[in-house]
C-alpha cells in the first residue's frame, strides 16, 4: 500500500502502547493499516509529514487536547438499534419487577443506538408515567456527540417496527428528509458523560438496575477486564444483571460474576 505519510513499524508500536495507555485498548499487530488510515487523515489536517512527529508531539504534550482526538480516532464505533435484540425483552422482564427509580448505566454508548434502544424498552414496559434514566458513557467524545444529536439516516431507523417509529422519532422533512431525530420524551431519559472506563475514578454516582458491557470488554486484556468487573459490582443494585456481548464471556475472566442467561449475569454470592 502506498503511503503519502511516513509510517514505520516502530510507529505503530508506539502508537500501540499509547492508546493502551490511555484507554486499555488493545490493537492487534494486523491492525496496522488501519490505524494508518484513521490517522493519516489527522496528520494531513495538522500539516505533518510523519507519525513520528505526531507521536513526538503527543509525547511532549501530555495535557493536549490532541490526545482526545487520537483516542476517538482508534476507537470503534459499531452499533445498531436493538442490537443483539435477545436481551432486551430480558430487560423489560427484569425492570418491570424493580421499585424505585430504574436506573440502567449504558458504558459503551457510541454513537447512541444502544441507550435510546434501552430508554424504548423501559418506556415501553414502565409506560409513560414512569421516569426511568439511562446513564449512557463512552471515551469517544465524537461518538456522543452524535448521539446526543440524536439524529439517524431513516436506513437505520426504518429496520425497527412501525410502532417504535412513530413513537420514538419524529421523521424529518425537506433538507433533513431522509432522516428522523429522537423525540424530547425518550431524549429526556438518557444522560451522556464521557467516560474512560480505565480511569482511576468515575464520574458515577448511584446503583443501577442493570449494566450494559457490550462488545467493550473484547478490546482489552485480561487484566483490564478483571479490574473494571470487579469495579461493576458496588455500581449494580441487589439482584442487578450485567449485559455482555455475544463473543464474551465473563465467567472465565472473574469470579465475581455468575451467568443467569445468554450473556446475563449476576453479581456472585461469595458467602
Amino acid at each position: 500500500m502506498s503511503r503519502d505519510v511516513q509510517f514505520s513499524d516502530a510507529d505503530f508500536s508506539r502508537i500501540r502502547q499509547l492508546i493502551y495507555r490511555r484507554a486499555g485498548i488493545v490493537l492487534a499487530e494486523h491492525k496496522i493499516e488501519m490505524v494508518y488510515g484513521r490517522l493519516a487523515r489527522r496528520l494531513r489536517q495538522l500539516g505533518l509529514a510523519s507519525f513520528r512527529d505526531y507521536i513526538d508531539r503527543l509525547e511532549l504534550n501530555p495535557g493536549s487536547p490532541e490526545w482526545e482526538t487520537f483516542t476517538n480516532s482508534l476507537t470503534t464505533n459499531l452499533t445498531s438499534f436493538f442490537r443483539e435484540n435477545h436481551h432486551f425483552p430480558l430487560l423489560g422482564e427484569h425492570v418491570a419487577s424493580r421499585s424505585g427509580r430504574v436506573r440502567i448505566w449504558c458504558t459503551a454508548a457510541s454513537t447512541g443506538e444502544e441507550p435510546y434502544s434501552i430508554a424504548m424498552t423501559l418506556m415501553e414496559t414502565l409506560g409513560s408515567r414512569a421516569e426511568p434514566e439511562v446513564l449512557a458513557t463512552d471515551i469517544d467524545t465524537d461518538a456522543l456527540f452524535k448521539a446526543e444529536q440524536g439524529i439517524y439516516p431513516m436506513v437505520d431507523v426504518g429496520k425497527l417496527s412501525e410502532t417504535r417509529i412513530k413513537r420514538f422519532f419524529l421523521k424529518g422533512a425537506g433538507d433533513h428528509s431522509g432522516f428522523a431525530r429522537i423525540r424530547p420524551e425518550l431524549a429526556a431519559r438518557v444522560v451522556f458523560q464521557p467516560l474512560n472506563l480505565i480511569a482511576d475514578n468515575w464520574a458515577v454516582q448511584g446503583q443501577f438496575d442493570a449494566i450494559f458491557c457490550r462488545n467493550v470488554m473484547i478490546y482489552f486484556d485480561k487484566a483490564t477486564q478483571v479490574r473494571i468487573l470487579e469495579r461493576f459490582v458496588p455500581f449494580l443494585k441487589p439482584g442487578g444483571l450485567l449485559f455482555a456481548g455475544h463473543s464474551e464471556s465473563f465467567s472465565y475472566i472473574s469470579d465475581c460474576f455468575k451467568l443467569r442467561g445468554q450473556t446475563v449475569y449476576t453479581v456472585a454470592d461469595k458467602s
